[in-house]
């Protein structure tokens, strides 16, 4: 019987199985930031445990309050950067290198096919486009990461989702995946690997295919995961070029991190896209979707581009092709964070930072912080934000807020028009 490629990476990985079902991998990543890694470091300091597994295989950065906004993300800012510094971590990101944790650390070449890594953080599961299994944990399991490089895990069984068909103009990876979260319900992918198969993943970018997986978490999922192929080969060639003679070798090498024909699934789940439109969250729950043309007229103060899940180039270059030659609604005020320093520089070669802000958006520097409702673009109560981020909870960000997440596209024209808009008028 065949393997789908999670089970193929526990089998590749494992340590020990304590208890029946209950499987120890070793880790290849431990990712770390300021908000849930300086408890696990405190913790481990007070144990007498001040130690790390391996120094090159620990990333850390600031991103989510930066710069700090107050003392205590101040503290807890320090907290990481006194730590990495005392343990010799190189690949410390602090504030002026760093961005968005799940943009910047594939940005840098740290993933590749048939890994693990795990991160306090439950949009660890974006890292999963590489092929890897990737997901976020508690505290416990951080500082056990971080101290011995294992991690337990009930192996999870994998729900393959087939998304076919053709998408049509207006319909991006954000649009899919909402769709897709709506379709299963906040819990449908419970303990689950989310497989993300199908023609149309197939011919999505890499930044795409990170959009997916980064939003597996909402339908419950413990990873999200897609296949790796030539398009996964050519974004990690500049890392992996001394390791193989040839693209065609990776790509030979990588196929090894593949589900074979005959795996056994939980679920097979038959999407086609063809006939979808630009969807947009009503209410609370990601899987409140609804079409952007039965949204459409409704008022919002507030547009927000960026985040893990929308603050890639390839999100900016879609949002500046309609903001273009055009202006922000009086009415609103927009925001956007590019995910990383190299985003926000390659946008500024490109004339896609000047497209934003003679449209009127202010442009911040990288970071979390609107997303989670900590700093740069927090709402009023009873605010309303057209936002590329990832969750729509009540107070997600800021008490009494409430946020419809879209695509950059949709959240551009929403932008122009000041209130939810459909895109498609603009292309």
């Amino acid at each position: 019987m065949g393997k789908t490629i999670a089970e193929k990476i526990f089998a590749s990985h494992l340590v020990d199985e304590p208890f029946a079902g209950t499987k120890v991998v070793r880790l290849d990543v431990v990712m770390c930031h300021e908000i849930t890694t300086p408890i696990a470091i405190d913790d481990l300091i007070a144990r007498g445990k001040d130690r790390v597994f391996d120094t090159g295989k620990i990333k850390a950065v600031i991103d989510h309050v930066t710069p700090s906004k107050d003392s205590k993300t101040a503290t807890q800012a320090k907290i990481l950067r006194d730590w990495a510094r005392r343990h010799g971590i190189k690949d410390f990101f602090d504030v002026g290198a760093n961005g968005v944790c799940h943009a910047l650390f594939p940005e840098k070449g740290f993933i590749r096919p048939g890994y693990t890594v795990i991160m306090g953080d439950s949009h660890t599961c974006t890292h999963g486009a590489f092929g890897a299994f990737a997901a976020g944990v508690g505290t416990t399991d951080l500082e056990v990461g971080i101290l011995k490089g294992v991690c337990a895990f009930r192996e999870p069984k994998t729900i393959r989702i087939n998304i076919n068909g053709t998408l049509s103009k207006g319909v991006y990876a954000k649009d899919v995946i909402l769709f897709v979260i709506g379709q299963l319900g906040v819990n449908g992918a419970t303990d689950r690997v989310i497989e993300f198969r199908g023609p149309v993943v197939e011919a999505m970018s890499m930044e795409s295919r990170m959009t997916l997986c980064n939003m597996a978490i909402e339908a419950g999922g413990t990873s999200g995961i897609c296949m790796p192929d030539a398009v996964t080969v050519d974004y990690l060639w500049p890392f992996i070029n001394s390791d193989y003679p040839t693209k065609e070798a990776a790509l030979k090498a990588f196929k090894e991190w593949s589900s074979d024909p005959d795996a056994v699934y939980d679920r097979v789940v038959d999407i086609d896209v063809t006939k979808l439109t630009p969807v947009v969250t009503y209410g609370y729950k990601p899987d409140l979707v609804k079409p952007v043309t039965e949204m459409a007229g409704t008022p919002v103060d507030q547009v927000y581009l960026g985040s893990c899940t929308n603050g890639r180039l390839e999100d900016l270059r879609v949002a500046a092709a309609i903001l273009k030659g055009r202006k922000i609604a009086p009415t609103v005020r927009a925001i956007l964070s590019p995910a990383t320093p190299q985003i926000y520089r390659e946008a500024m070669h490109e004339g896609l930072i000047d497209i934003f802000m003679e449209a009127g958006f202010c442009v911040t520097n990288p970071t979390c912080g609107a997303c989670l409702g900590m700093s740069n673009g927090v709402l009023a109560d009873g605010e309303v934000c057209a936002s590329t981020t990832n969750r729509n909870f009540m107070g997600r960000m800021g008490k009494g807020g409430m946020v419809h997440l879209m695509s950059p596209a949709t959240s551009a024209a929403t932008a122009i028009e000041g209130m939810i808009a459909d895109p498609r008028k603009y292309l």
